[in-house]
């Protein structure tokens, strides 16, 4: 049986996810994570060849958790930092546009681009003031069937559709939005061009005129173009004003007949409203007879939803989704000194010490531990152990290492416990060895942190505060230690990864912010 998952599916996805993200009751960020994919040595989540060749992620319960236990700070995603997306499509002059149709199919394809699906057409551009325009014609007919070359660039605000200038190359082009300087600046993308939000309920003053006028319901506008496939021949010479009939009311369209008798142009006069589909009444006009011999094919144009502009989400096909995430060193949840090979969007984790959805703006998804001294610097994503007053070894990975306030941060996950970090295959020690063993600080020398690459340091376990005088600054440490510890601000169990990406290690540095984009596509 033959079916398709249809375009406004995805389209209808893609809102979905935004009315989601931007909803109070959820809390999307995304986040860093992975910062030793090839070393100290090679375990489960990690590859060799990692920097040259990352690996595709693995989609299955197993390593999605890995990927929560691996994460190490994340960023609330808000409405101001989620958008939706079109293709780029520049215009440049002396360039054949497809105009905007409503049955582009695999049996006509769209006739410049050659593609099946509206969305897929070039059928709207972007010009250089970042002005955003559907074609409702490009000089096209049945017998010129690709068009004309665009020659006038549009410029205009205006909310009819307009000639972009007098060079007679046949365009008609219709304003619908121009993209906001902040959303050029956070947004913008080699391929793609960001929508405004909230277009169908805004009451932001251009939006609404333009959604305004593009209602039929209020303007009785709704068809632009009525196409000519086929003028054909022996109709009533002269222009007259003709009904446009179908499931709709109040269109009609003024008809042109040259002495040929043939159909040589059309111009809506009213657009009328409430049309899928629409027939151009030319009974007034055929000539006589009970046959038609040559009879002409006129196609109204019908536009999506009420009119054009007035929903630009399915006139234009967003079925794409672009999230922002920045990363500087404005909070300490985000250390500078620290890498990172993953990137991800992470859905309601919990707060660590509740069962309530963590809501604050930014996170840490680290543990760390305050130094008092230390007699070598850890290695970024080295192993580091603590012999425990039990007796018990606890394991975990660096994540950072902050020289100036010599907080020491750090993540465990499974490969820590794993045979030779690889697997659950058995191996001696395998009581002690596979227990996760937290971190402690006492009085005793169970305070020392061991490196892997030599040297250790002392937990200060006198040390309870959130904040740490260096110098004369008072430094926010983002979370609150207890002798000497301090635990992350989610609990890593939790949370649904939604999205995951592999990148070559990037290493993080003081001067540098990391302006992360992420592209959905439904």
């Amino acid at each position: 049986m033959a079916a398709v998952v249809t375009d406004q599916f995805r389209i209808l996805n893609a809102g979905n996810f935004i009315d989601s993200v931007v909803d109070s009751n959820n809390a999307y960020y995304v986040f860093l994570g992975l910062d030793n994919p090839t070393s100290p040595a090679v375990g489960f989540g990690r590859t060799s060849n990692w920097d040259t060749d990352p690996p595709v992620p693995t989609d299955n319960l197993q390593y999605r958790k890995h990927y929560n236990s691996t994460s190490l700070f994340g960023k609330k995603i808000t409405s101001s930092n989620i958008r939706r997306l079109i293709r780029k499509v520049q215009w440049t002059a002396n360039t054949a546009y497809d105009m905007y149709r409503q049955d582009y199919s695999l049996a006509n394809p769209a006739p410049n681009s050659n593609v099946s699906r509206l969305y897929d057409s070039n059928y709207y551009v972007i010009n250089s003031d970042y002005r955003v325009y559907v074609c409702i014609s490009n000089g096209s007919s049945g017998t010129n069937p690709k068009g004309n070359k665009s020659q006038d660039e549009p410029t205009f605000t205006n909310t009819d559709p307009t000639a972009a200038g007098t060079s007679g190359d046949g365009y008609l082009w219709k304003y619908l939005f121009s993209v906001a300087p902040s959303d050029i600046i956070k947004f913008d993308a080699t391929d793609y061009v960001v929508v405004p939000n909230d277009w169908l309920t805004t009451s932001e003053t251009q939006i609404q005129t333009i959604r305004e006028a593009g209602n039929s319901d209020l303007n009785n506008n709704q068809i632009k173009t009525v196409y000519i496939e086929n003028g054909g021949l022996g109709y009533s010479q002269g222009t007259k004003t003709l009904d446009i009939i179908g499931d709709g009311t109040g269109g009609k369209v003024s008809v042109t007949v040259d002495s040929s008798t043939a159909i040589t142009a059309t111009s809506v006069v009213t657009g009328g409203k409430n049309y899928t589909w629409g027939v151009v009444d030319l009974a007034p006009i055929q000539p006589g007879g009970s046959t038609l011999p040559d009879a002409a094919y006129l196609i109204p144009i019908i536009p999506p939803s009420k009119g054009h502009g007035y929903d630009i989400y399915t006139e234009l096909g967003t079925d794409k989704v672009l999230v922002y995430g920045r990363f500087d060193d404005s909070t300490k949840d985000f250390p500078t000194d620290t890498k990172f090979a993953q990137v991800g969007i992470i859905k309601n984790p919990s707060s660590f010490t509740s069962d309530s959805v963590f809501t604050e703006n930014q996170y840490s998804s680290l543990y760390a531990a305050k130094l008092s001294a230390n007699t070598a610097t850890p290695v970024i994503g080295e192993e580091i152990t603590q012999v425990r007053a039990d007796g018990k070894t606890a394991k975990a990975y660096v994540g950072s290492y902050d020289k100036d306030t010599m907080v020491l941060k750090y993540f465990q996950d499974r490969s820590l416990y794993y045979n030779n970090k690889f697997n659950q295959t058995d191996y001696k020690g395998v009581s002690d060895g596979a227990q996760v063993y937290a971190f402690e600080s006492s009085t005793t020398t169970s305070d020392t942190i061991s490196f892997n690459s030599g040297g250790s340091g002392t937990i200060d376990s006198t040390f309870n505060d959130n904040k740490l005088t260096v110098g004369n600054k008072v430094t926010d440490l983002g979370v609150t230690f207890t002798k000497g510890l301090a635990d992350p601000e989610i609990n890593k169990k939790t949370g649904d990864i939604i999205y995951i990406d592999n990148r070559p290690l990037v290493t993080r540095d003081s001067r540098q912010k990391e302006d992360i984009k992420i592209i959905l596509e439904f």
